[in-house]
């Protein structure tokens, strides 16, 4: 299993970049996201959503401080 993030512009389409790292379970993705979100939202990334493998595991969440 693997465990990453998709990143969203505000709209709900995808970026392709950045790339979200293989993590091998949900506490460790969202540790990294947390960690990583502030630099995530200052280089374009709105929004993004948990997946496990093809499967939504929750989301959009918004990146935003407010």
């Amino acid at each position: 299993m693997s465990w990453t993030w998709r990143f969203e512009e505000a709209g709900g389409t995808e970026l392709a970049n950045p790339p979200s790292p293989a993590h091998p379970n949900q506490s460790d993705a969202e540790s990294w996201l947390g960690e990583h979100w502030r630099d995530l939202a200052e280089s374009g990334v709105a929004q993004t959503t948990l997946f496990e493998d093809d499967r939504k595991v929750y989301g959009p969440m918004s990146l935003s401080e407010q």
